[in-house]
């Protein structure tokens, strides 16, 4: 029985191998289709067509295709499979994704374009009405012989998605190179071409460079900046929020920082861990505001979701409780990566509820594309996860629209954000500096040992060397198109709404003439303002009070303590008692307030529980 019927496919026509590909698409705006679902696109986006032609005049065995998340890599993975299984250049298909969510995602798109795929395959002949099977990389870690065999018995194409993950591990990489080096064509896909160590990736080309650096080649690149003047993804603008925060050490000492400011690398990490804290004001506060983001959005795009993503699954439970007050409407929580996950996910993706809390899974691959506004509340801090983590808001379905992700004021994060339209490879060697190489071995095992010790997110134990005592939000800046926008504005003020309602439907030049726009408008709010009403940051040095930094510190702390109280009094999170506060006795978050203004507010809670 043959795999296709006699009709011949636009995306695979009957021709012979080396002959140019169909180019039905050629005349067609680069970013049609507007939305392109996994595996139903009936015609070409430009860079698929442009792939796909390269491929077909090179015939080469491996081939390294490096497209932005969003742009659509898994439709022309599919083409690709329907030409070669047409013209009998392979007779099977073996796809292998990074998650078993991912797998079915494979398997149902295949469907789609005829191309059967089994994704519960685990070992045995394979039934006859299948073309192949869809696997995971952990999968093929377990038993790669069996892959190995099955993939000699037959002309086979791999289609190896985010092919980064084969590096993931040592025994990953070598099983995948043990299972797939007999196969007749293998496609590599990646939206991030680059990992965060130096594990080569299996069929990954490497050149030197004149530096004598190794950097992976593609053999064909269609990057976010490529993506975004093509409008096939949305303009990503990010706001950023700092905030004080306080924490006790495992020797019992209080420390205080603010996001942003210039401190340690242990000091940033516990400072952006304190801010995550579900008992802070910091999380609470910045949630709110991505709430209100999400109205503004859903007034242009009706279905619009928004995704957080969490360290572990103590958080996500507790923002997933925050997100059911704050919106009033039931709250999607996925928390692993099991069948009822993948369930969750699917129905999310279907419906037209507004949030959804996951750890990790969500963060790469998954396709819901009505996610538009995103809040990173991970303490991950590899390149790779922010990348494709800012990759599942970047989707566009129709022109013009925009996502909007919330970050903590973290300059590492703030970096990323910034290189968003960068091309990246995957470097194999660091350059060496003078001395360097004395100690490789030492320093490998000392490596080892910390990852034997990896909390869950892969950042180390220092979430037991530490304890969050509270943490104020700011609403910092907006980045966008690598430039900043905006000064520091208390959350619920008219300059934070400023930014949260910019229209979800814009043009990328529209999106920066409005930043500037917003920015110049809180200037000249800032400098009208009289001066009993600015924050203490925006008055001159010279009207300040004179105030000890002992004296700020107890009246915060007596005022937290009292909070505290208040909170195991009445259960109300704390969070939501100072909101209160400041709103009885006006004045600006804890952090930033005057010592007349932390007294009025101690004397009120103190009213309170008389």
């Amino acid at each position: 029985m043959p795999l296709f019927s006699d009709a011949p496919e636009p995306h695979a026509p009957n021709r012979a191998a080396g002959h140019a590909a169909p180019t039905s698409s050629h005349h067609l705006s680069p970013a049609f289709p507007g939305r392109a679902p996994w595996g139903t696109a009936g015609k070409l986006r430009a860079w698929q067509q442009g792939a796909l032609d390269r491929y077909i005049e090179t015939q080469p065995r491996d081939f390294l295709a490096v497209a932005t998340p969003g742009a659509g890599k898994t439709t022309f993975a599919l083409t690709l499979a329907s030409y070669l299984l047409h013209n009998h250049l392979v007779q099977q298909v073996t796809v292998v994704a990074p998650t078993e969510h991912l797998k079915k995602q494979w398997a149902e798109a295949a469907a789609r374009i005829g191309i059967k795929l089994d994704p519960a395959y685990s070992s045995g002949p394979l039934s006859r009405e299948y073309h192949g099977i869809a696997i995971t990389y952990a999968g093929v870690g377990v038993n790669p012989m069996l892959h190995r065999n099955r993939t000699e018995s037959r002309k086979t194409l791999v289609i190896m998605d985010e092919i980064h993950h084969a590096g993931d591990s040592k025994s990953w990489g070598e099983a995948c190179f043990e299972a797939f080096e007999p196969a007749t064509r293998r496609l590599a896909l990646t939206g991030t071409p680059f990992r965060s160590d130096t594990n080569p990736i299996p069929f990954v080309q490497y050149e030197a460079g004149s530096d004598g650096i190794r950097k992976s080649v593609a053999d064909y690149t269609y990057g976010y900046g490529n993506a975004l003047a093509d409008h096939v993804v949305r303009p990503v603008i990010f706001l950023s929020y700092s905030g004080n925060m306080r924490w006790r050490t495992k020797s019992g000492d209080e420390l205080e920082a603010r996001l942003g400011e210039p401190m340690t690398k242990d000091l940033i990490a516990q400072a952006w861990r304190t801010a995550l804290a579900p008992q802070g004001e910091w999380i609470p506060a910045v949630l709110q505001a991505a709430d209100r983001r999400l109205t503004e959005v859903r007034k242009a795009i009706p279905d619009a979701g928004g995704l957080v993503i969490a360290t572990d699954q103590t958080v996500a439970r507790a923002y997933a409780k925050m997100l059911r007050e704050i919106s009033g409407e039931k709250v999607t929580l996925v928390l692993s990566d099991e069948a009822e996950a993948s369930k969750r996910i699917s129905e999310y993706s279907e419906g037209t509820s507004r949030w959804m809390v996951a750890v990790r899974m969500v963060s790469e691959g998954v396709d819901v594309p009505r996610l538009c506004v995103g809040v990173y509340a991970t303490s991950i801090s590899t390149p790779l996860f922010f990348a494709q983590a800012v990759g599942r808001f970047v989707r566009a379905r129709k022109r013009g629209e925009t996502a909007s992700v919330f970050l903590p004021t973290i300059p590492m994060l703030l970096g990323f954000a910034n290189e968003m339209e960068l091309q990246r490879d995957h470097v194999l060697d660091r350059p060496k500096k003078e001395g360097e190489g004395l100690f490789d071995e030492e320093d490998r095992l000392l490596a080892e040992a910390e990852r034997a010790n990896d909390g869950p997110d892969g950042t180390g134990g220092e979430e037991f060397s530490y304890e969050a005592l509270g943490s104020d939000a700011v609403f910092d800046r907006v980045l966008y198109n690598a430039m900043e926008f905006g000064m520091q504005a208390h959350p619920g003020s008219e300059e934070e709404e400023d930014y949260l309602g910019i229209p979800g439907l814009l043009e990328p030049d529209q999106v920066q003439m409005l930043l500037q726009k917003r920015q110049h408008r809180q200037i000249q709010r800032s400098k009208g303002r009289p001066a009993d009403e600015a924050d203490l940051l925006e008055l001159p040095a010279e009207q300040r009070p004179v105030v000890t930094h002992q004296e700020l510190r107890e009246l915060r702390k007596e005022l937290n303590a009292l909070v505290a109280a208040w909170h195991h009094r009445t259960s109300q999170p704390h969070g939501t008692i100072h909101n209160e506060l400041r709103r009885q006795c006006g004045g600006p978050l804890t952090a930033q307030a005057t010592v007349n203004q932390l007294k009025a507010r101690i004397a009120r809670i103190r009213e309170w529980a008389k």
